[in-house]
């Protein structure tokens, strides 16, 4: 998995490429965290074809950080299989998908 960085305006942006699972979400954590704090925050997963669980706690956690500062996350590009298993775990209605 790779997780690259850049910023659109006042939005910063992940862009994260590779599987998201058990072995990779430690890495997916520690650069959600190294955003913390960032109020307008989108996650591009265009790149990445499955998530797991524990990619969806990384996501959850990533939104609580981002209200707590009174900002927003965004998830764009999911692919199908992924937002598939949004759908399957309600995050379909819990985060911002475009």
């Amino acid at each position: 998995m790779d997780i690259s960085k850049s910023n659109e305006g006042d939005k910063t942006v992940l862009t994260v490429v590779g599987r998201v699972d058990t072995t990779t979400a430690p890495a997916f954590e520690t650069a959600l965290a190294g955003v913390a704090g960032v109020a307008s925050l989108v996650i591009d997963l265009a790149g990445v074809p499955y998530m797991s669980s524990a990619g969806l706690r990384c996501l959850l956690s990533a939104q609580k950080g981002c209200m707590s500062v009174g900002g927003a996350l965004e998830v764009r590009g999911a692919q199908p299989a992924v937002r598939e298993i949004f759908d399957i775990t309600g995050f379909s209605d819990i985060l911002t998908l475009v």
